[in-house]
């Protein structure tokens, strides 16, 4: 498998603390659609809860990226969605057992007015490489 090249801070660039600026790497695409604290069943986890919405979103990506035989070792890109960008702390605590930090990927983290419910705070969507 080929290893994703991280470049947390191009030259010229002001270094990124909670992610890498640029991200390459060769091989098969994934892509992960916005992932929602939602369990199997199609229950909202965490209702009010920023840290619990976020574990569950991380577990449910986690799960879509194993059906594409890919892990979060090959994530390249994240993107949030939040409804409050406080809720950023407890993303990143929920992101810390799946990405270690010195394997972060591309992120960008933006604020929204609403998700697809009110009861949502928070969805998360992934790209992947996967090596050949």
């Amino acid at each position: 498998m080929s290893e994703p090249t991280r470049i947390p801070a191009p030259d010229g660039v002001a270094p990124a603390a909670q992610y890498a600026h640029v991200v390459t790497a060769t091989g098969r695409f994934v892509a992960v659609s916005g992932q929602l604290a939602l369990d199997e069943d199609g229950r909202l986890v965490g209702a009010d809860d920023p840290a619990a919405q976020a574990r569950q979103v991380f577990e449910n990506l986690s799960r879509c990226l194993a059906a594409a035989e890919a892990g979060f070792q090959d994530v390249v890109k994240l993107t949030y969605f939040v409804t409050d960008m406080a809720h950023l702390p407890a993303i990143r605590a929920a992101r810390a057992p799946f990405i270690p930090d010195d394997r972060l990927p591309a992120a960008s983290a933006v604020q929204v007015a609403a998700l697809v419910a009110p009861e949502f705070l928070l969805e998360v969507e992934a790209f992947a490489v996967v090596g050949e």
